[in-house]
């Protein structure tokens, strides 16, 4: 539950990644909790691991958003 722990420590830190760097390893960093929670999931079925993972998908999927910028047009 170690995983757990460092999630929910993520979620609660807050998104103010100022640099392409810290954005960067912010979305490897909530990658790797959301695949480490994935593992302890497909044993436990637990619903609040689920909850979790999907609350740091919508945090990742902002910082990548982010980090891919606006499209030229």
């Amino acid at each position: 539950m170690d995983m757990l722990k460092r999630a929910l420590e993520f979620e609660q830190e807050g998104t103010s990644f100022k640099t392409t760097n810290e954005r960067i390893v912010a979305s490897r960093k909530a990658k790797e909790m959301i695949l480490g929670l994935n593992e302890i999931y497909k044993e436990t079925k637990d619903p609040e691991l689920m909850d979790v993972m999907k609350r740091l998908t919508v945090i990742k999927q902002k910082i990548e958003k982010r980090l891919k910028g606006r499209p030229s047009s």
